[in-house]
């Protein structure tokens, strides 16, 4: 798997779960369904949101990008169905070309040697990835929703 066949699918993922969110939102508030739609919906939304996070972070380290560049990859995970056009211009100014890096040069530093470890042991990093965000998921859940002062 490529740079950009990974970035592509964590974007499309990223819509999708927007839609599911969307959907149930759509019940809850439109149809008076309950808040299955918004619970399943939210929960599978937020589990991608913070993959799509990791998944850019992870990229954008490979391919060099500007720090402004991944902030507006991770700001496009924010706004509803923006990762797709996001991703369609990154391709497009060749910002996704080419391999992973698999080993040091004169820019190497502690993030490039965290990327060369994820890609040498792809199975390896995507089971420590899924437990990170797990945990961080889990962690906000037990926060909970956010809340209105009143």
């Amino acid at each position: 798997m490529t740079p950009r066949t990974l970035f592509r699918a964590a974007a499309v993922a990223e819509l999708v779960t927007w839609t599911m969110l969307i959907a149930g939102m759509v019940l809850k508030y439109g149809l008076d369904a309950g808040d299955w739609g918004v619970r399943i919906g939210g929960g599978v939304h937020g589990f991608v949101f913070l993959a799509y996070l990791v998944v850019t972070t992870v990229v954008a380290v490979n391919q060099r990008w500007s720090v402004g560049a991944l902030l507006l990859g991770w700001v496009s995970a924010v706004v509803p169905y923006a990762t797709v056009p996001f991703e369609v211009a990154v391709a497009r100014r060749g910002m996704l070309e080419g391999p992973w890096r698999r080993s040091a040069d004169a820019h190497s530093g502690f993030w490039d040697r965290l990327l060369f470890f994820v890609v040498r042991r792809p199975a390896v990093a995507a089971g420590i990835g899924v437990v990170a965000v797990a945990l961080v998921f889990s962690g906000l859940l037990v926060v909970g929703p956010p809340r209105v002062a009143s």
